[in-house]
């Protein structure tokens, strides 16, 4: 295997190689559950999406785990400002994420690790950090890590230790911490807020910590792909190194992937601003899933991506030559010899299609490979050059690199006996040369979902967006 990734905290490009042989263990920051997810999250999800997928088709065996933030201030006054429980939200909007997630076809990880569920392992773990002499605790119990104790703090972000941090989810004099750099592992029980009753004291856990606990109990202390979005380069992954290393003394993960960020309207998409497209909403306005994935993996993950309705139209096009394909390839019949060339073409696809993903999953260059096959498969099919089995091994291999990409139609299937009846109704006017009845139900059939088109190779069809 020749994947190169380029590393975050290294600056290089290296070789990928798991820890365990055989075995790549991925981490990746899921959604904070105080709402739905917009499409500028899916994109740091689809990017982790296709990097697991590639490890799987490069045959390894991936534990791929994504967690799941389901206690911070948001949520607290979400749930307040609902009249439920932060469970409750919780579960609302866990289960709205994993419907996107589907309809986008992402894979389901692994292990979806929720924080409240591992309050034992986070505890633990500020435990070895006191013990460490890397946390102290403040007046009213909450504990803070002390990044005094910390040298190469700042390795990741490339960042002055010394320097004020920013962006921090804690305000800087709310608990009272000795140096406004530090940050909150275990935040002190308020009035009307969760909490829970430990061995540290009664109170709820900070958002880094939670990260290092959970991924250390399913993946291990040191751990091959760390993934998320750039915006979580500092304070969170920083905050994540320094506390598990400070912790556990050996390193943390072997590579870490972040993805730029998705712009809409020239800015960065973020709840914050309200310059959010929602997943949910999109898919209920008729914007196609399978056109929203391809658009937020067409472009190689850390280049900036802007999302418009020029974007959705483009990916539309480009799905629509794929489906064109797919289908003509899937009624094309030809009684001749194979196309003794074809073994080239199909090997040279996979190899430039392989090679794209292997330079740091460049996804773009892997669809300029596969729609330079697009291209010759059609130009064959239109000169008749090649085999009715010629075409199957071109389907074939469009599956198999689909396996990555996730973008195809799905395999036809049998249609229901109603839509089956019309299809050849439809045969059976064109070769009475009823063309107006033929075209009655070329159109009937449009409406429930099924594309009719004549070809050299009669009749073929093909299932829209309304019917999967």
């Amino acid at each position: 295997m020749t994947l190169r990734l380029q590393d975050t905290l290294s600056g290089e490009t290296r070789t990928f190689e798991p820890l365990e042989p055989g075995h790549a263990r991925v981490y990746s920051c899921g959604p904070t559950v105080y709402g739905p997810a917009h499409v500028g999250n899916f994109r740091s999800f689809l990017f982790a999406d296709l990097l697991v997928r590639y490890l799987r088709y490069r045959g390894l065996r991936v534990t791929w785990v994504m967690n799941v933030t389901d206690i911070d201030d948001k949520i607290i006054r979400g749930a307040a400002a609902a009249g439920e429980t932060i469970e409750e939200l919780a579960n609302r909007w866990i289960a709205r994420f994993l419907a996107d997630a589907e309809a986008l076809r992402m894979t389901r990880p692994d292990v979806l690790p929720r924080a409240t569920r591992h309050i034992d392992d986070i505890v633990t773990l500020i435990e070895r950090l006191e013990a460490g002499g890397h946390a102290y605790r403040t007046e009213d119990g909450s504990i803070f890590f002390r990044i005094a104790s910390w040298p190469a703090y700042g390795r990741l972000a490339r960042l002055d230790p010394e320097q004020l941090r920013v962006g921090e989810r804690v305000e800087a004099d709310e608990y009272g911490k000795d140096d406004v750099r530090d940050f909150a592992l275990w935040k002190a029980a308020k009035p009307d807020e969760p909490s829970w009753s430990t061995s540290i004291g009664e109170g709820r856990p900070g958002w880094h910590i939670e990260c290092s606990a959970m991924s250390m109990r399913h993946l291990g202390e040191s751990f091959d792909i760390h993934t998320g979005g750039v915006d979580l380069v500092f304070p969170h992954h920083e905050d994540e190194i320094a506390q598990s290393e400070a912790a556990t003394g050996v390193p943390f993960v072997g590579t870490w992937l972040h993805c730029a960020h998705l712009r809409m309207d020239g800015a960065k998409m973020a709840k914050s601003t309200g310059n959010i497209a929602r997943v949910s909403e999109l898919l209920e306005a008729g914007v196609s899933p399978r056109a929203l994935r391809y658009v937020l993996i067409a472009v190689h993950y850390r280049q900036g991506l802007d999302y418009s309705d020029a974007s959705i139209e483009a990916a539309g096009f480009a799905l629509e030559r794929l489906d064109t394909l797919v289908a003509a390839l899937g009624s094309y019949a030809e009684a001749r010899a194979d196309d003794s060339t074809l073994g080239a073409l199909l090997d040279g696809t996979r190899g430039a299609f392989e090679a794209a993903f292997d330079d740091d999953l460049n996804a773009s260059a892997a669809l300029a490979a596969v729609f330079d096959l697009v291209r010759e498969a059609n130009r064959r099919m239109a000169a008749r050059s090649i085999s009715t089995a010629d075409a199957g091994r071109i389907l074939e291999l469009l599956r198999s690199l689909d396996a990555v990409l996730a973008i195809l139609p799905p395999p036809a299937g049998a249609l229901a006996p109603d839509l089956a009846a019309l299809l050849d109704a439809r045969v059976a006017a064109r070769a009475s040369r009823e063309w107006a009845r033929s075209d009655e139900l070329r159109d009937e059939l449009a409406g429930r979902g099924i594309l009719v088109e004549d070809t050299k190779d009669g009749q073929r069809w093909r299932r829209t967006e309304m019917t999967g």
